[in-house]
């Protein structure tokens, strides 16, 4: 009878049985007669126990020598084992040996340097913790994704060449596009999820944004994934919503399917079984003088920064929503508060555990002339923004959306330090390598 191949995650449901194992040794140790080879395959991890009396000679010799990242075949026997955290093990009965490395691998047991350890990522995805914490990326982007189809939105995939900037010039990576002349790489697709929405009612996207900041802090990222949203009729207090339901959401899903990756990065899980629906909300003069009382020297009209961020967020166990910030502080295309122009409907919100902001939104000026007016006094070229007025002059309606940033979101849910670990390849000031 021919063996059944399993991988870790099922491992479980096999136990008494023998079956085969594709995978890797990631590490090893030896002691006599027995060999304790800890074995991964992508969908976990488990031991196997090697004996010389049941393997022979020649093959324990073999797998004495054997170097962490050796690929192997094993046909073996699965057996309970309380001790392990997936509650078995593997009686290795034969092994076979495809790849055998030709040195050491670089990555070991030992400290190793950050530096080291990102001009080494291709291999560094390997090892357990960032293992954990992609799988939990892996579920936080899964969950995005059905909370949007379970609410009938449409996915609506965004352009990364724009002609048209969407926050500011200054933060742009451009390029010669042909004949056409300079284009930029994305910053944001929420113009065109804006036109996508006069047809649709209910958008989403998911992609890969770009940012020319140059930022060192361990918030920041050059490249990086972001969601984003965009629903005709809606008002700032329908976002608002919709961004609370959104985390809370992502937040259920992945401590019901991703919660062992979460224990074995250490995350207390406690802090995160509190974020439900609804979030403590403040405007942004209230956090101003919230911010003034604690000694924080600020004014209004200034920018909040990370410091200020994370003490204001440090007040509650759920994330913070900030709400109308100064029209001068913003993009150009956020609608004034009709009851103090001076501020925008608009909203960021602020992740507990001093993680920053996670999400930016506003409900969008939907009349042309309203629109013309930020355009002149943000100084953009009119003529390059004619199809977005468009959408002003055929049908317009009020309309709200956000971003939501990937990278930060697995940070925080995963407790990570810096968001380098948040993306398998990070790209950052000075880093696009590998």
């Amino acid at each position: 009878m021919s063996l059944s191949w399993i991988y870790t995650k099922d491992l479980k449901n096999f136990i008494g049985q023998k079956i085969i194992y594709k995978g890797w040794v990631w590490n090893k140790r030896s002691s006599g007669k027995i060999a304790f080879l800890q074995l991964r395959d992508g969908t976990g991890f488990v031991q196997g126990i090697a004996e010389k009396s049941t393997l022979g000679e020649d093959v324990f010799s073999d797998i004495k020598k054997i170097r962490n990242e050796s690929s192997v075949i094993i046909e073996g026997e699965v057996q309970k084992d309380d001790r392990s955290p997936i509650g078995v093990e593997i009686i290795v009965k034969k092994i076979d040996i495809l790849n055998q490395p030709e040195e050491d691998y670089p990555i070991s047991n030992k400290e190793h340097g950050i530096d080291f350890l990102m001009e080494n990522r291709h291999l560094w995805l390997r090892s357990r913790r960032q293992f954990h914490i992609l799988a939990v990326r892996n579920e936080i982007i899964k969950a995005v994704r059905e909370f949007y189809y379970n609410n009938n939105f449409t996915l609506i995939d965004t352009p990364i060449f724009t002609g048209s900037i969407g926050e500011s010039a200054g933060n742009t990576f451009d390029i010669e596009y042909f004949d056409y002349g300079k284009v930029y790489l994305a910053q944001t697709g929420q113009l065109y999820l804006e036109a996508a929405c006069m047809a649709h009612g209910k958008v989403f996207n998911l992609g890969p944004t770009f940012r020319a900041e140059k930022s060192k802090t361990r918030r920041h990222l050059i490249e990086f994934w972001m969601n984003e949203a965009e629903v005709a009729y809606y008002t700032h207090e329908d976002n608002m919503n919709l961004q609370e339901n959104l985390i809370s959401y992502i937040i259920e899903k992945v401590l019901e399917r991703a919660k062992e990756h979460l224990i074995a990065l250490d995350r207390d899980i406690s802090k995160l079984e509190k974020i439900k629906a609804p979030f403590p909300r403040m405007t942004y003069t209230q956090a101003v003088e919230v911010l003034q009382k604690k000694g924080y020297s600020i004014e209004w009209g200034d920018d909040l920064g990370a410091e200020h961020e994370t003490e204001l967020a440090s007040q509650y166990e759920k994330p913070l929503i900030v709400e109308k910030y100064p029209k001068n502080a913003k993009a150009f295309y956020m609608q004034p508060d009709p009851e103090n122009p001076e501020v925008v409907l608009c909203d960021d919100m602020l992740a507990p555990e001093g993680y920053g902001e996670i999400i930016g939104a506003s409900e969008r000026i939907w009349e042309k002339e309203i629109l013309l007016k930020r355009l002149e006094e943000s100084k953009l070229p009119k003529e390059e923004y004619e199809w977005y007025l468009d959408l002003r002059k055929f049908g317009s309606v009020p309309h709200s959306g956000f971003g939501l940033g990937i990278e930060r979101t697995v940070a925080w849910i995963c407790g990570l330090n810096h968001i380098r670990e948040a993306i398998p390849f990070a790209r950052t000031l000075y880093r696009v390598y590998p």
